[in-house]
């Protein structure tokens, strides 16, 4: 009852319904009702007279109303794709008789109101079927056919990770909908259809395998110290100092024989900094305001432009601080992101679960498979950015979709496909984004990761502040102590800087963070420590930098070795890792796999993935939970494990690539 009382409030004045706004014609109603008439709305509601006999009873004869029914069904889904809520409202608007029931004809013509591409196949494919045959629906079923609607597709869906995460969590009771009010159909749609590639199918496989005994070689994740990178002394040395008890640590008077000078003295910079409660208290939200000074001063010296400490903030890494930028930027159902594809799946779950970015909001501007079918370049042109491009995508997605741009996304270095960007193409993207009024994200998480001696590493915020014409660009920058040669993953420290923000933004962006209180001190410490390392004349620099150049010089060769091992398979090719921790091969596999992917309803790369998985032991991410451009096959690997272990995985690739083909030669 209490929906239908919302529900009424909301169409008796012109508001945002789930995101959308009511059609002028309806909105009209509302606005030239005397304000006495208006007080009094709440008196035509009645048990007898609840949802859609409401709403029509306020617009008047539904029969002349189609085009704003129409209008109202196709706002309201909307709504509904965003957001995951507002089933009951959508129901209401299809109830046009307020039985409680809605046909299945009723169904096929709101389906003719909404854009094809939102709908799972199968669920308009029973809908077309059953509105000659069956008869109507109430409520409950209706839900139950929504959740039909809005599955994933199989290019993102996790078959087996449905079934099976009890293999990671532990033994749980099977769930029974009807005897639990929260459940499949009342829990939040988007968790629902929420899909990690990372961390999905394959990888939830591979758990299971290795609970069993199995050898698992985990090359789906950039998680350096999971695969057997060590951490570099000098930084867990600070840590243990700040983290100890005195009398065990830096008040211990044995303390000089066990600890270099210079990490004492850093030990003791960073607890006063801290201050007296200690690494287990709260800190300011934005982070500690000596180690954001530290971020900035790094940040200054990089780009030789002036940062401020004031527009730093420290997160819990970095993937934190995009959530929170994502939860303040996006307004509305037609607010967009523009993402380039292939990218990490972070971006992709916010777009297609978080908000209005499943279907309408997705925009792309190369080397996509999207719901706009673009004509993508391929990836011999090195995924090379035009300004062209980046128009066109634009035009399409707001002329024709009717979409705000409200965001572009970057990461530099590469995630997937580990190509640097050139300061020329840099110049592009953020003349584009200071063109139409865009902000900028910029993922620069790997910037240390350059291997190619000819790229270097431009951040987004050097190039925009040297460009004519991007002198008002909206920045946000973003890094992480999770991976350059530090790896830290498990510490969680990230930082995000705050350039050309509206200063009213910036207060609710700290506001959002105060809501969590603040990151934790662990990766607040670890990124003062990444960003200001030891100096050359202090005592602790010569083992950091031996430490520091083994990671970098492996990293480099393992990069080289495996794109040169995948090259050498036939069938597969795979583009250069000039930076970052993966190479993202494209596959060729026989027609009868793809056939047999079909049969499975799985994608071509999710069954040869788990194929290789079970054949192998070697754990790899489908490149459809990266997005690819239609038809493409592949896979992203890190080259992360040792590099005895990583050799041997070569040679496994092309053992089980030839298998495969065989098989359904």
């Amino acid at each position: 009852m209490l929906q239908y009382r919302r529900l009424s409030t909301k169409f008796g004045r012109q508001v945002s319904v789930r995101g959308g706004r009511l059609p002028p014609a309806v909105g009209s109603i509302a606005a030239h009702r005397p304000p006495s008439q208006q007080r009094q709305q709440e008196r035509y509601y009645s048990p007898k007279k609840a949802g859609s006999e409401f709403i029509y009873s306020r617009l008047g004869d539904a029969s002349t109303m189609t085009p704003i029914i129409a209008k109202l069904q196709q706002e309201c889904w909307d709504g509904y794709v965003a957001t995951g809520r507002g089933c009951h409202t959508l129901f209401q608007l299809i109830d046009t008789n307020s039985s409680g029931r809605i046909s299945w004809q009723e169904i096929r013509f709101f389906l003719e109101n909404v854009r094809e591409s939102d709908v799972n196949p199968a669920a308009r494919k029973e809908v077309m079927s059953a509105a000659s045959e069956r008869g109507d629906i109430n409520f409950q079923e209706f839900q139950a056919w929504l959740i039909k609607a809005t599955k994933v597709d199989p290019s993102t869906m996790n078959t087996f990770a449905s079934k099976h995460y009890h293999a990671s969590i532990g033994s749980v009771s099977e769930p029974v909908d009807t005897q639990r009010s929260w459940n499949k159909h009342t829990m939040s749609q988007n968790l629902r259809r929420m899909q990690y590639a990372v961390r999905g199918e394959v990888v939830i496989r591979a758990d299971a395998m290795a609970a069993e005994g199995r050898k698992i070689i985990y090359t789906n994740i950039g998680n350096p110290h999971a695969v057997g990178q060590k951490p570099i002394t000098y930084y867990r040395q600070v840590l243990a100092l700040c983290d100890l008890p005195d009398e065990f640590g830096i008040g211990n008077p044995n303390v000089a024989s066990a600890f270099p000078s210079d990490v004492i003295e850093r030990a003791l910079e960073m607890r006063a900094a801290i201050g007296p409660a200690g690494t287990g208290a709260y800190t300011n939200s934005q982070g500690i305001s000596e180690f954001r000074d530290d971020v900035a001063n790094f940040i200054t010296a990089r780009d030789g432009h002036v940062s401020s400490s004031s527009d730093i903030f420290l997160t819990n890494g970095a993937s934190s601080a995009i959530e929170h930028v994502l939860t303040g930027l996006i307004g509305n159902n037609r607010d967009a992101v523009m993402i380039p594809i292939p990218q990490y799946p972070l971006y992709l779950d916010w777009e297609r679960d978080k908000w209005d970015t499943i279907s309408t909001s997705h925009v792309v501007f190369k080397r996509l498979i999207s719901n706009a079918k673009f004509d993508m370049p391929d990836e011999e042109k090195g995924w090379a950015i035009t300004d062209r491009e980046l128009e066109l995508r634009r035009t399409a997605a707001v002329e024709r979709d009717g979409l705000e741009i409200r965001a572009f996304t970057l990461i530099n270095p590469g995630n997937p496909t580990g190509q640097v960007l050139s300061r020329k193409e840099l110049e592009i993207i953020c003349k584009f984004c200071a063109k139409y009024d865009i902000v900028l994200l910029a993922d620069e998480v790997y910037q240390k990761n350059i291997y190619d001696d000819k790229k270097e590493f431009f951040s987004a915020r050097k190039v925009a502040i040297e460009t004519p014409g991007c002198e008002n660009l909206q920045l946000i920058s973003f890094h992480s102590t999770s991976k350059g040669l530090i790896g830290e993953c498990g510490r969680r420290g990230g930082s995000m800087e705050l350039h050309n923000i509206d200063p009213y933004v910036h207060t609710q962006l700290y506001k959002l963070a105060s809501s969590g209180l603040c990151s934790g001190v662990s990766g607040q410490m670890m990124m003062s420590l990444m960003v200001r390392p030891p100096l050359p004349n202090q005592e602790s620099y010569e083992l950091f930098a031996k430490e520091e150049n083994a990671i970098f010089k492996s990293l480099k060769r393992r990069a080289v070795s495996l794109v040169k091992g995948l090259n050498a398979i036939d069938g597969m090719t795979c583009n250069a890792s000039e930076g970052a921790m993966y190479a993202f091969p494209r596959v060729e596999l026989p027609p009868k796999a793809l056939d047999e992917a079909i049969k499975q309803n799985q994608t071509p790369d999710t069954l040869y993935a788990l194929s290789l998985l079970e054949e192998t032991g070697i754990c790899v991410v489908p490149a459809s939970g990266f997005g690819q451009k239609e038809g493409r096959i592949g896979f992203r690997t890190t080259f992360l494990p040792p590099e005895d272990e990583l050799n041997n995985a070569i040679i496994e690739f092309k053992r089980h690539h030839e298998m495969f083909c065989k098989k359904f030669a």
